[in-house]
């Protein structure tokens, strides 16, 4: 599994290294992210909202802001990823992408995005009151259905970008893809991540280094590199699901990458 997944990665990274661009995105992403946070706590803070969660009327202060937070921060993630698709697409359809391009491509859908997110955070909220609420039983059905909702989402964003469908339709949409063409998609989406973990090793070993030793510029050091592993490892993942979308829909083979490699992750029924 792992060296099939080494083998899309490397694919993945020759559009990296022709487009060194498209690793800003994530970055964007992650930076959008905290600003966000922050505005959404001075806002609340200048609103004199107790945080805290201690007092009674806190409470429904602080659930407030936590749905604010989390709808806000799935969009922000979600108009990105859109934005690394685009970018990759347009490479794949023979242009030459930049930070601009791929933001103007995303924003040219964001009446389609934003519905996406805000599903896909309803989603995961009525799955977490299920999970607790359920107890063991809840935490079994929310792990099967997390399973399931990663393979029947894993064109989702291409699905919506190029397809023009609302979240619903979109859905119905990336669910037929995988069923005209399936194959071993788990195995990927398992290969990436744990070629994330392989990637961010170097950066947990200088942090825990560090934290025996008191060098703070080692835990620094961890930090940038597991951040620079989550960075190239969310380029890769947008970069072949965009490849494997275009495979699937148009049967061509995108340039940089093996045809055999794409049989491999979604074989032809």
């Amino acid at each position: 599994m792992f060296k099939r997944t080494w083998g899309l990665a490397k694919s993945s990274m020759t559009v990296i290294r022709l487009d060194r661009e498209l690793l800003v995105l994530p970055v964007l992403n992650a930076l959008a992210v905290i600003i966000y946070g922050l505005i959404l706590w001075l806002v609340a803070s200048g609103l004199g909202a107790d945080l805290s969660g201690n007092s009674d009327s806190g409470g429904g202060g602080l659930i407030a802001i936590g749905l604010l937070g989390l709808i806000g921060m799935n969009i922000i993630n979600t108009f990105f990823k859109g934005a690394l698709v685009a970018g990759a697409h347009e490479r794949f359809t023979g242009g030459d992408p930049t930070i601009g391009s791929s933001i103007s491509g995303a924003s040219a859908r964001l009446h389609r995005l934003i519905p996406w997110a805000l599903m896909a955070t309803t989603v995961g909220i009525i799955m977490s009151i299920v999970e607790r609420q359920g107890g063991q039983i809840g935490r079994i059905a929310r792990g099967l259905f997390d399973m399931a909702w990663g393979v029947i989402t894993f064109l989702i964003v291409p699905v919506v970008m190029f397809d023009d469908l609302g979240p619903i339709a979109g859905l119905k949409r990336s669910g037929q893809l995988l069923r005209t063409s399936w194959g071993e998609n788990v195995t990927a989406q398992v290969g990436f991540g744990l070629l994330t973990v392989v990637m961010a090793i170097p950066g947990i070993i200088l942090i825990g280094l560090g934290s025996s030793t008191g060098i703070w510029a080692l835990m620094v050091l961890g930090v940038l590199a597991i951040m620079f592993a989550a960075v190239v490892a969310a380029a890769l993942n947008g970069i072949f699901q965009t490849a494997l979308y275009l495979y699937v829909t148009t049967g061509t083979t995108p340039a940089g990458f093996g045809e055999q490699q794409l049989d491999a992750s979604f074989n032809q029924k």
